[in-house]
């Protein structure tokens, strides 16, 4: 185990979407069963499944490798039933000697770790704790594929595959390196954002919005998605969160629908929205433990943008605790018993259901692969592009590097090194580090 932790870290291998949480972090004694997820549960999301089509094997030598080192007993790779469908797999089928394939309900969330390894597994994490405790490692399809192309080639992560989606007329995915700029992107894809659109890096529930015009792929960017702003997902990623946060104060009617319908809630955890939303902020501030199970809610969304019939977004201020919470060190922790709503099978949201809700239906086409895109001028590459310390820096202004060579080592404690996604001339840009092409 300790051999792959060292070639996880070696390589820069990193969650490949979410918070971007550093894989040879996760590896831990005690476990027996290696979760990969393949669920894209963000609608409009095409690149695992492209990656899954056109590069399963290395995507296999990936999670074999994670097998081998660590004596796990099984795999579960865990897609959604239309993803099966495209990729002509059936539940239980065997990829490899250790590897099967479990096919999720086409549902929203379904991707958080979570509800992934309730519906993939039946085993239920205790709130506040990780997969490791049920004795499950989870891991991203494009993590694999990272990992198999480590041991393989001796290649770090300098490559990033993502969905361009969204208001386009034709979606794809692409292969462009780490740190490319969206807007040189877009100007070789032969795409403008026009008046009236917003791009986000990541699904239209909770991706970011982002300026396309200064934006650089990071290894956690899954899509570049395009989207009018007059859809419910700009909207709400958009919003204004203090007045988000004072309005639902006062315009909470209580029905307790966003609780009825929350994912975590009908897991047994003991999230309440309506609870989160009725409590004043001034009162969280003096007596943050009120609030602790703020933190076990995984943003999905669906509180806002399906459940509540007032307008209110209890999301916003669930984060709004969370930070709070963040700020004085406070988790949550179980003390007592949970147990799984027996209403749940029957309030999962369709997948269907959730695109309408968003206002992105007519957005939803399959995606094609584009290529390797790889003509770029320049690159910027964060330090801190991962949950942990951020890298440091080991080359100097006027450097000249070539594409692979290590740029920045790990920092102190949970952190990862850097590798030039191209060749050229290093600039130091506080930050991160800015690699420009020789013309």
């Amino acid at each position: 185990m300790q051999e792959l932790k060292k070639i996880m870290q070696t390589y820069g291998i990193v969650g490949a979407g979410g918070a971007g949480f550093p894989s040879y972090a996760k590896l831990a004694e005690g476990a027996d069963l290696l979760l990969i997820n393949g669920s894209e549960c963000e609608p409009l999301l095409y690149t695992d499944y492209v990656l899954m089509k056109n590069e399963m094997t290395m995507v296999l030598s990936g999670i074999d490798a994670v097998l081998s080192h660590t004596g796990m007993k099984k795999a579960l790779l865990a897609i959604k039933a239309h993803t099966a469908k495209s990729l002509g797999l059936e539940d239980g089928e065997r990829l490899g000697d250790k590897i099967f394939v479990r096919v999720l309900p086409d549902v929203y969330p379904i991707g958080d770790e979570v509800g992934l390894t309730y519906e993939a597994t039946g085993r239920l994490i205790k709130p506040g704790c990780l997969p490791i405790t049920q004795g499950v490692i989870v891991y991203n399809v494009e993590t694999m594929y990272n990992l198999g192309r480590a041991i393989r080639f001796s290649e770090p992560v300098i490559e990033k595959w993502l969905t361009v989606g969204g208001a386009v007329k034709h979606p794809t995915v692409i292969k462009v390196p780490v740190g490319t700029m969206v807007a040189d992107i877009f100007k070789a894809l032969g795409i403008e954002i026009e008046d009236g659109y917003t791009v986000l890096d990541g699904g239209p529930s909770m991706g970011k919005v982002i300026n396309p015009r200064t934006y650089a792929i990071t290894k956690t960017t899954k899509s570049l998605l395009i989207l009018p702003n007059d859809t419910q997902s700009v909207l709400s990623r958009k919003m204004n969160v203090k007045m988000a946060v004072a309005r639902a104060e006062t315009a909470c009617c209580q029905c307790t629908r966003c609780t009825d319908m929350c994912p975590r809630n009908m897991l047994g955890y003991p999230l309440e929205p309506h609870k989160m939303v009725r409590t004043a902020m001034g009162v969280a501030e003096a007596m943050p433990e009120m609030v602790l199970s703020a933190t076990l809610c995984c943003g999905c969304g669906i509180c806002e943008s399906l459940a509540c019939n007032q307008g209110i977004s209890p999301r916003a201020v669930i984060e709004n605790y969370k930070q709070l919470l963040a700020k004085n060190k406070l988790r949550f922790n179980l003390d007592g018993d949970y147990n799984i709503k027996a209403e749940r099978e029957y309030r999962m949201v369709p997948y269907e259901k959730w695109m309408s809700m968003l206002g992105v239906s007519k957005f939803d086409k399959k995606a094609d692969y584009y290529g390797e895109m790889k003509d770029f001028m320049r690159v910027e590459i964060p330090l801190a592009g991962h949950i942990g310390a951020p890298s440091v820096p080991t080359v100097k202004d006027g450097d000249f590097v070539n594409k692979g060579d290590l740029i920045a080592s790990p920092g102190n404690g949970l952190s990862l090194p850097q590798h030039a996604s191209v060749s050229g001339t290093v600039t130091l840009g506080g930050n991160k580090i800015i690699i420009d092409r020789v013309r």
